[in-house]
């Protein structure tokens, strides 16, 4: 693309629309269908764009997953006819204490109760998902990432502007570059996932989370196993907490068995985590090992990899929803509900209300105003009640494994979520020990055969970037690795992040330590953003397109 005479840089192009989503998962789908179902309905015509960086509908999409299908209903009542991927029922839960070597069976919480639910791939359900909206009209482009967020004279949002093609690293234009697009809307929609970059922004720039609690977060590793068709019982539903982590650290594993032989498989540790000797990967590595656990994976084949953020602040940490200009929907704005382990169905229907709130007015409504209702609507509904009763069950794990399971008991069964008080956040970022007050972790080599090193595991995930751009990890200040971090707490980026983009290298004599990030290998988990002590590194979007490709995660 040619440059404009005198060498500055080109105007990008514009598009207007009615609305513009930032975000392919369960929420942004989910709006994008109600709103073109609300003007089908009312006989209107309605322009309703969706962007994804992803390179398909569902390639960044992960979780467990099981599915409450309470918004599906809602929203798609037809949804079986309409050939849905739901077809493996949970038939069984499972919740399971382990100790190094042996696994104490535990009674189900009521929250855990998945009868009526489905053991899904989300990535599946979201391209499903995405060509219900692709057939009533909604506009998708996939592969494009959101960039910035464009404002009005008066500061309001009215869109946003996909990155620039063909950057390369040293910030020059290569022989493919191409100039960002400009989507313009009456209402944009951010439905991101969690820790969205340009969420980020705008909590920034309207104040939303004043007087709202720290968000808090966890990280999911999660593989997909081919399984030996004897051990395979689909519609099981198998969770546990103990080993390997110590009482003092917030986590658990599942494994769901679906149809096929197949096996999901995943290990959660809550980001609040003190000792930064811990690396996630490598207790998920060391889990798979038990045997309670070993056996059902022997003899199988892994066939990918991935890891992802949630969110666990729950209804203490929601932010203020709307701004002028638009709204925050699904897990950018943290629904998730930990004690059921489940967020789709909270982030569909977040989205569907955001899409009700937004037509109500949208014919007479000029660019930049606020949505107020959606706000609300939605504190009118079962999903504020949802994450209003269970409010206090996340935090008091803050005090450890038991004392947490009989808080939890306790609001359950004697409180049922009427607790006259509510329990607190602080932010995970400043949770870690130094390195010499906590105790180092000896972690074993993993064997091939159920367990795996990282770059191993990256490769399974189908991430790829383009390899002449610049890194979309970024620093704020170069110096704080090794003379903070480092000195501190011996470079814990080196183990929190899942996929090997932080290494600290030296000279031959071992002197000279700096920080290498090996952003090819980044699988958009957004744990570096969240956890670094110094909260030195922002994460931002890379061409998009690029990142993991995940299938039937």
């Amino acid at each position: 693309m040619p440059m404009p005479e005198g060498g500055g840089i080109m105007e990008r192009e514009s598009m207007e629309f009615d609305v513009v989503i930032v975000g392919g998962g369960p929420s942004g789908l989910s709006a994008a269908i109600r709103l073109k179902q609300l003007a089908h309905e009312a006989g209107r015509d309605l322009e309703v764009c969706l962007i994804e960086k992803g390179s398909e509908v569902g390639a960044h999409i992960l979780s467990g997953a099981v599915l409450e299908p309470r918004s599906l209903n809602e929203l798609l009542p037809d949804w079986k006819e309409r050939g849905a991927p739901l077809d493996t029922p949970v038939t069984s839960d499972k919740f399971m204490y382990l100790t190094q070597s042996g696994a104490i069976r535990l009674p189900t919480p009521p929250q855990m109760n998945n009868h009526g639910n489905y053991i899904i791939s989300l990535g599946n359900f979201c391209r499903w998902l995405g060509e219900q909206a692709e057939a009533l009209g909604v506009e998708i482009y996939p592969g494009f990432a959101a960039a910035e967020v464009l404002y009005d004279d008066n500061g309001a949002v009215k869109g946003i502007a996909t990155g620039d093609m063909g950057i390369g690293k040293d910030g020059t234009h290569t022989d493919s570059y191409m100039r960002g697009m400009e989507l313009h809307a009456k209402q944009t929609i951010f439905a991101e996932g969690c820790r969205g970059h340009l969420t980020k922004t705008l909590f920034e720039k309207f104040d939303l989370r004043e007087g709202k609690d720290p968000q808090t977060f966890a990280i999911g590793i999660k593989e997909l196993w081919d399984i030996d068709p004897e051990k395979s019982k689909p519609g099981l539903a198998w969770h546990s907490v103990g080993w390997p982590l110590s009482s003092d650290t917030y986590g658990g594993s599942f494994l769901y068995h679906l149809n096929g032989n197949q096996v999901a498989v995943g290990y959660v540790v809550g980001l609040d985590y003190s000792n930064p000797h811990l690396s996630p990967f490598e207790e998920f590595q060391r889990f798979k090992t038990h045997p309670a656990i070993r056996d059902v994976f022997e003899g199988g084949r892994r066939v990918s990899y991935g890891a992802r953020a949630l969110n666990e602040g729950g209804f203490q940490s929601i932010p203020k929803l709307t701004f002028p200009g638009g709204c925050l929907v699904g897990c950018t704005a943290g629904f998730l509900n930990v004690p059921k382990i489940k967020g789709t169905h909270t982030a569909m229907k977040s989205g569907m209300t955001a899409a009700e709130a937004i037509f109500e007015s949208l014919e007479t409504m000029e660019t930049g105003h606020e949505p107020a209702s959606y706000a609300d609507k939605l504190q009118n509904s079962w999903l504020w009640t949802e994450l209003y009763k269970v409010r206090n069950i996340r935090p008091g794990f803050a005090k450890g494994l038991w004392y947490g399971m009989a808080n939890a008991a306790l609001d359950t069964y004697v409180l049922r979520g009427r607790a006259t008080r509510t329990f607190h956040h602080h932010a995970d970022h400043i949770s870690l020990k130094k390195a010499d007050e906590a105790a180092r972790i000896d972690y074993p080599k993993p064997d091939g055969v159920v367990s795996f090193d990282r770059n191993s595991s990256v490769f399974l995930s189908g991430t790829n970037h383009e390899e002449n751009q610049p890194a979309h990890l970024t620093l704020k200040d170069h110096s704080v690795p090794v003379m903070h971090n480092l000195a501190l707490y011996d470079a814990p980026e080196q183990r929190y992040c899942p996929a090997g983009v932080y290494e600290i290298v030296r000279e031959e004599d071992g002197s000279q330590p700096r920080l290498q990030i090996n952003a090819q290998n980044c699988v958009h988990c957004k744990t570096c953003d969240i956890k670094d002590p110094s909260q030195n590194i922002t994460w931002v979007t890379p061409e998009g397109g690029g990142g993991p490709k995940y299938g039937n995660m």
